[in-house]
């Protein structure tokens, strides 16, 4: 089956209050050369004709997302935050079937709100490669440096093999009632998984992995906002 006849919906979490990053604000709403981190993210998948609707999930507590003019896209709605990131996602889901009357069988691509930088190329090639697996895939990278396991004092302990090893990142694309299904059930087991994918291999899923752009960075620190606006000087 190709693109044409599926349906592809996205839930973006963005209830979390950034407090590595110890700025004034929600670090989705940190400006970089003159656009929030969370207006940039929200552009890309408003633009790709293959995205249906987006679900942003907003903490109730928040009170810049209104002043957004993205807000208010015909594209976009909103579903309350949640406690952790997991039960942000399960209200996103909820919203989909609610408002748009979104099926089990749609796809559902989760992405974090700080990465402004995914490529919309590899946004498709991670469809394309994942609408006809088992459950669903993500986008990741493999890992390139040489990793160190340190103790909490920052010694080195051990060097660990890095083959096989891969990053995480977004955006992360499931059916919708399997990635329901196996959220809610991780939420049960009281495992919050700090990704999608966690909570599928938890339900005993195995996604796929589907190379995606080092660029695609998520902003966490002071530091990564430094490193977006010197590659939106690129």
């Amino acid at each position: 089956m190709s693109a044409d006849y599926e349906k592809f919906w996205c839930v973006i979490p963005a209830s979390g209050t950034g407090t590595r990053m110890g700025a004034n604000k929600p670090k989705q709403y940190l400006e970089i050369s003159g656009l929030t981190i969370l207006e940039r993210t929200l552009k890309i998948f408003i633009e790709l004709p293959e995205i249906t609707a987006i679900v942003v999930g907003i903490a109730d507590s928040d009170d810049c997302w209104r002043d957004l003019s993205v807000s208010e896209h015909k594209k976009v709605s909103t579903a309350p935050g949640g406690t952790e990131r997991i039960h942000t996602v399960v209200n996103g889901l909820s919203q989909l079937r609610s408002v748009y009357d979104a099926k089990d069988t749609d796809w559902v691509l989760v992405h974090d709100a700080v990465r402004p930088f995914v490529m919309p190329e590899d946004i498709r090639c991670l469809i394309q490669s994942c609408m006809n697996s088992e459950c669903g895939g993500i986008l990741g990278a493999e890992v390139v440096d040489t990793v160190k396991r340190v103790d909490e004092r920052g010694r080195i302990q051990t060097t660990e093999n890095r083959e096989g090893l891969w990053r995480a990142m977004t955006p992360q694309m499931f059916r919708l009632g399997l990635l329901e299904a196996a959220l809610c059930g991780a939420i049960g087991a009281g495992e919050l998984s700090s990704d999608e994918s966690s909570a599928m291999e938890l339900a005993g899923y195995h996604p796929k992995v589907v190379s995606g752009s080092p660029l695609n960075i998520k902003i966490t620190k002071a530091s990564d906002v430094k490193l977006a606006e010197t590659l939106l000087g690129k």
